[in-house]
């Protein structure tokens, strides 16, 4: 596509905001001098962090009884348990039995005590092998950690969301930013990743925001600018610099919230609105709930983890307690079209994951990939708010 000239932004609203918490910055412009990957060349922003290295879990993991029970019957420990039950079942009835059955006079009674010969060693030995697979719960990772895992998620995967949600039915970007339409002012997009917005307000003052250099090199091979590399509870932006600020599925990341609300509160003009998109909680539906489960129970965890999980369907909330007049909120069912191997893996590749064993992932990856077929959907659901900064 073609590259996308630099729209026109304040000087107030670049100007680095000197607090507690002074950043610089780079600017990437797309197209710019050098290349896109010239232009985020000077790391000057926040500090690269790497993964920091975490155990892989064992095969079978598992935190509650329920959870062992149900791998012993879906016979996830048949193949250490069998072959002792099979020594120790046939020992046990040929001492006990033997005689009986040698006679022909065995009766229902004598089969099921042979039965119960196999049966007991069986479980005594899927407790040995389940004993030494046991884990805590997965706990939610603290803040350094989840800082650490995001960064090299994105370093790893950049534009993996946007390439994901391509694959929806309908633009979840798109309608996102509808309220914003006719904003003459500046629009700020707070953690833009690889800059989809960008596409959407192909009209706006628009100007990205995001703490990984790998999507921001992203960004500026797909022409879309101009960005700057900056923490969100940092902006470098003046007070009131903004009319807008749009942020697509990042809340929830924010650990803690509070300092990136308070941002963008800072940096929105009196009467500025802010829209955001984030995940929802999936309501009854026919297919979906089975295929979100199946999802998860391949990946061995019962829902996605998340920093701050109360700012999904509680983000109104959340925006009311930090001085924001909620305007409304709406929430819609988005369709992934699911229908070949490829997508599959991308979209297991673009769920947050941190501490997952990578050999269970793949796994999940070959086993989900395998059922993959035309047709195969599953829902998304998303939540849009619309807030203001009060006048």
């Amino acid at each position: 596509m073609p590259s996308i000239a630099r729209p026109s932004i304040p000087a107030a609203a670049v100007a680095p905001h000197r607090g507690s918490h002074e950043r610089h910055a780079d600017v990437v412009l797309s197209g710019g001098a050098g290349g896109p990957s010239a232009a985020v060349a000077r790391d000057s922003g926040p500090e690269r962090c790497e993964r920091t290295a975490r155990p892989p879990l064992p095969d079978n993991p598992w935190s509650t009884p329920s959870e062992a029970v149900r791998l012993v019957l879906r016979g996830r420990t048949a193949r250490q348990a069998l072959p002792i039950a099979a020594v120790v079942g046939t020992i046990l009835s040929a001492v006990n039995q033997g005689s009986v059955i040698a006679s022909g006079t065995a009766t229902g009674d004598t089969w099921l005590k042979v039965g119960v010969n196999y049966a007991v060693p069986y479980l005594v030995a899927s407790i040995g092998y389940l004993a030494g697979r046991r884990v805590t719960a997965r706990r939610v990772p603290d803040t350094l950690e989840w800082q650490r895992y995001l960064a090299a998620f994105h370093e790893e995967r950049p534009a993996v969301t946007e390439r994901l949600l391509a694959r929806a039915d309908h633009s979840p970007y798109g309608w996102l930013v509808e309220p914003l339409h006719g904003t003459s002012g500046p629009v700020l997009d707070l953690a833009c990743g690889s800059a989809p917005t960008r596409d959407v307000l192909p009209h706006a003052r628009w100007l990205g925001v995001d703490s990984s250099a790998g999507e921001l090199s992203a960004a500026a091979r797909a022409g879309r600018g101009p960005v700057l590399r900056a923490r969100a509870d940092a902006l470098p932006l003046g007070t009131g610099s903004v009319d807008a600020v749009c942020a697509a599925l990042c809340f929830p990341l924010f650990a803690p919230i509070e300092p990136v609300l308070a941002e963008v509160h800072r940096v929105l003009r009196p009467g500025g609105t802010l829209v955001a998109l984030v995940p929802s909680r999936l309501a009854p539906h026919p297919t979906g709930w089975l295929r979100w489960t199946g999802l998860m129970r391949a990946l061995g965890i019962r829902s996605q983890p998340w920093p701050t999980p109360e700012a999904r369907d509680g983000l109104g909330t959340i925006l009311r307690e930090h001085g924001f007049a909620v305007g409304s909120e709406q929430r819609r069912v988005f369709t992934l079209e699911l229908s070949t191997p490829e997508s599959v893996e991308l979209l297991i590749d673009g769920l947050y994951l941190p501490g997952h064993d990578e050999r269970r992932i793949a796994d999940a990856k070959r086993r989900l990939a395998g059922r993959a077929r035309p047709g195969h959907r599953l829902p998304l659901p998303l939540r849009r708010v619309v807030a203001h900064r009060p006048a």
